[in-house]
């Protein structure tokens, strides 16, 4: 471990770096920094009032600087060293010793214990809150802007703390001694330091709500360029498949223009405000040095005073500098925390019933009580959405379920999965209101295999895991091995060498082949091992010899579980205990294969005209009635 580990290891921990917030986070720009700091505001204070301490020590050190010049104007050369060691250990007991120490703790209190753990706290609080939004949150947004604005946030709010604390609290302290030195000398240069000090407050509520404003607006066309440019990025194989590499530069460019048009305006606006600092801070040196000069002719001032208001007055001069730019830097901080406060904090559209309880473990019936759900609309045609289902399916049973697209089908899974709400009506596992369970219970209890699998950028072993994290690796290989992944998984290599269970998959899995990756989901649901199962075209991109092999894995790894299975590709589901046919969200047909066929209606249509191939849409399948 290395001395600074070792030296700082306890300050470092005094604040835990990823404690949750306590409720949701509000929507007013004080109250969201309060939800985003909370926890933490012991240690800010403390800091504050170190930084405090620092600032003092800038006053005391003109102060000192004055009884040196006058005692050695006093006593002149010969005497000065010899009658006066007190003044002169004291003088260099506090710039060896105690000044160092003050700005050694303010550092350590801002570099140990505030940065390193409120960035952590407040990005782990707004990840925290945004895995909790619906779906529906995500469908609406880039995936690469929702990541940037928790990042600017999270910084912003850290940046403001830090500022505060490092600036103002100094800042502030270092004034107030200096008007109370000041006053000592003459209360009338003293009052000409708070005059000086109204024009330069009201020069600051002048600028920095512009300031404030500009950098918002600066901020939200930052994240749109980042999300734009990840979106082309994620997309990347489809944008070179289509040679739309222009157009994308051209979309990105548009974005990229009207960051660079905020960033303008908030750079005139930054001029102006240096313009008008730099003035108003020429101005306080001549009014302190040059009342000072005209009481020390009037016999009321002495060098020592001259030398100390000086040093004094040119030390706030700078300092006005310095605080107006961290002003500048932490209004900007606001402006971006706004802006992130905007997209982030919004209230969670499908969250957990205040008095939802876990699932217990179920056996797996599910059923569907006059289920109506549309998504808020519905088009001209009926598309989108179900309408009064009434369907029960027993613990253990298989349903297949077809129709077109646009039937319903996903929709009915989507609601098992309560990733949206039913309009009216409920859904039940094991008499259970979905609504009335906590979200992560449920889905514990539920495994799914989907057409798009959904891949990390990690290991084989951590996507297979992902069903069942605490699995052994004897566990993750069997599961391997039951959806026929083993045999490719142990021949991978990544760009790093790594093989194997522990090569990389890359971004989405864009490394394996879609066969690849949907054999790694179905190990991922056979480790989850789940009392109900759903498959969404679970087969769909297996060729047929490798499609053998697996449904003889799913036929095993079917036994026991509650079985949803969508399917275009009929001869899939033919062996189902149930097939339910969709049409425009409704159950138009229900049976096993043979009584299907032998009604001679849709579903019989469907399997008729397939021969190795796919359902047919439902205005193609129209159109030929």
């Amino acid at each position: 471990m290395s001395l600074t580990g070792r030296s700082f290891a306890w300050l470092g921990s005094r604040i835990d770096a990823f404690r949750p917030a306590e409720g949701p986070p509000p929507q007013s720009i004080g109250a969201f920094m309060r939800w985003c700091l909370s926890g933490s505001w012991p240690w800010l204070v403390l800091a504050g009032i170190i930084s405090s301490v620092a600032g003092v020590t800038e006053v005391v050190s003109a102060i000192i600087l004055g009884w040196v010049i006058d005692t050695a104007v006093g006593a002149g050369p010969e005497g000065f060293f010899s009658d006066h060691l007190g003044l002169i250990f004291g003088f260099v007991l506090f710039y060896l010793v105690l000044r160092p120490l003050a700005f050694g703790l303010s550092s350590a209190s801002n570099a140990v214990v505030i940065g390193p753990n409120v960035l952590p706290l407040v990005l782990s609080r707004l990840h925290r809150w945004t895995l909790g939004q619906a779906v529906t949150f995500f469908d609406n947004d880039f995936a690469g802007r929702i990541a940037q604005k928790q990042m600017q946030a999270a910084r912003a709010v850290t940046d403001t703390a830090t500022e505060v604390i490092n600036t103002v609290c100094f800042a502030l302290a270092s004034v107030i001694g200096s008007a109370l030195f000041l006053m000592v000398i003459d209360p009338l240069i003293a009052l000409a330091l708070l005059v000086w000090l109204v024009g330069y407050v009201f020069m600051i509520r002048f600028f920095l709500p512009r300031i404030r404003k500009n950098s918002a607006a600066r901020a939200s066309t930052r994240a749109m360029v980042s999300g734009q440019v990840v979106d082309t990025i994620t997309n990347i194989k489809t944008v070179k498949l289509f040679a739309h590499h222009r157009f994308e530069d051209e979309v990105a460019l548009k974005a990229m223009e009207s960051f660079r048009e905020a960033s303008l305006e908030y750079g005139e606006i930054s001029t102006w405000f240096r313009l008008a600092l730099m003035t108003l801070a020429g101005v306080l040196p001549v009014m302190l040095i040059g009342g000072t000069l005209w009481q020390w002719q009037a016999g009321a001032a002495s060098a020592g005073d001259i030398a100390a208001a000086g040093a004094v007055s040119l030390r706030i001069a700078q300092m006005s500098g310095w605080v107006s730019f961290t002003l500048m830097a932490i209004y900007t901080s606001v402006g971006e925390v706004e802006d992130g406060m905007k997209t982030l904090s919004v209230p969670h559209s499908l969250g957990d019933a205040p008095d939802a309880r876990p699932l217990p473990p179920i056996a797996g019936e599910i059923g569907f009580n006059d289920v109506t759900f549309a998504y808020g609309r519905r088009d001209e045609k009926g598309h989108g959405g179900v309408r009064n289902i009434r369907l029960t399916i027993a613990a253990g049973e298989k349903i297949g379920i077809v129709g077109a697209s646009g039937a319903g089908k996903s929709t009915l899974v989507s609601l098992l999965l309560r990733l949206y709400d039913p309009e009216t009506g409920s859904v039940t596992l094991d008499g259970h209101d979905l609504r009335q369970v906590t979200q992560e219970s449920l889905r514990r209890q539920i495994g799914m295999v989907t057409q798009e699998t959904a891949m990390f950028n990690r290991t084989a072993r951590d996507n297979i895991a992902y069903g069942r994290p605490e699995a052994s690796q004897a566990g993750i290989e069997a599961a391997a091995r039951a959806a026929e992944a083993h045999d490719f998984i142990s021949a991978m290599s990544d760009h790093q060498g790594r093989r194997g269970y522990d090569a990389f998959l890359g971004e989405r899995g864009v490394k394996l082949s879609g066969g690849q990756r949907q054999r790694i989901a179905l190990a991922r649901a056979f480790l989850k091992n789940a009392p109900v199962l759903i498959l969404d075209e679970a087969t769909s991109a297996l060729d047929s010899e490798v499609e053998a092999a697996i449904q003889q894995a799913l036929e095993r790894v079917m036994q026991g579980k509650t079985v949803l299975a969508i399917a275009h590709r009929l001869s899939t589901i033919a062996a189902m205990d149930r097939i339910i046919v969709m049409e425009a969200g409704e159950i138009a047909e229900m049976g096993r294969h043979d009584e299907l066929l032998a009604m001679g209606g849709r579903y019989a249509r469907y399997w008729q005209r397939q021969s190795g191939g796919f359902i047919i849409t439902a205005d193609e399948d129209s159109s030929s009635l």
